[in-house]
């Protein structure tokens, strides 16, 4: 039996219920990552006995479940979307954002289709973009071509930002502390294209990246979208 369908224990003697569960956990991981959070430390801040938990929740792979279906209701879209091309696009920032609100989200994306309701929803609401548009392969392949794009980028940003707190430095701290080595490497010749890179490149942000390589990501999908079939 699935978290899903295992029926809440009755909330005597300190009232329980999952929604309370997992909000603590949330909280939890807010605060700390996923590295906070455990079952004693989620009864701890609702006041209950570790056990109590048990009747709810029997692994933290079930707690770390529903804490993501939680935080995919932030991702669901508002309204219909007008297009596939609108629906991959919104689900890529929505999820970005809500990975900014909830760092350790990053960690929890990429695994096993999620079943809760929210992540079901959330996959509904994708597909259904698609339908009619493509074959039910393609539009399949379509939205893990997306999801690997924004996944990846969003993992690497959220590493960045950890990065940043653990050492103290910004990231343009970071690079000018290693400026010097980086200019003696560069001064050896060994490395033309890298050196291009570091004094012709444009520097520009986490977003304006993201946004680019969605654009870029989008109408790759979109060209084999409208190649007839073989």
């Amino acid at each position: 039996m699935t978290v899903w369908e295992r029926p809440e224990p009755p909330t005597r003697p300190v009232p329980l219920d999952r929604e309370r569960i997992v909000a603590a956990a949330v909280a939890l991981a807010d605060e700390g990552g996923l590295e906070a959070v455990s079952l004693r430390k989620v009864a701890a801040r609702l006041n209950a006995g570790p056990m109590r938990l048990y009747g709810f929740i029997s692994t933290k792979d079930d707690l770390f479940d529903l804490m993501l279906d939680e935080v995919q209701a932030e991702i669901l879209p508002g309204e219909r979307a007008e297009d596939w091309r609108e629906a991959l696009g919104g689900l890529a920032r929505r999820t970005r954002e809500a990975a900014l609100r909830h760092e350790w989200l990053a960690e929890l994306l990429g695994g096993r289709p999620a079943l809760g309701p929210n992540g079901l929803a959330l996959t509904e609401s994708t597909l259904a973009a698609l339908d009619g548009v493509t074959d039910v392969d393609t539009a399949l392949r379509a939205v893990e071509t997306v999801s690997s794009y924004f996944i990846g980028a969003i993992r690497r940003e959220v590493a960045a930002l950890r990065a940043e707190r653990a050492s103290g430095l910004s990231d343009r701290e970071w690079q000018r502390a290693r400026g010097p080595h980086v200019t003696r490497e560069l001064a050896t010749a060994r490395f033309p294209a890298l050196a291009r890179a570091v004094h012709e490149g444009s520097e520009v942000d986490a977003a304006t990246s993201f946004a680019t390589g969605l654009e870029w990501v989008l109408d790759a999908v979109a060209a084999r979208l409208d190649r007839p079939p073989a």
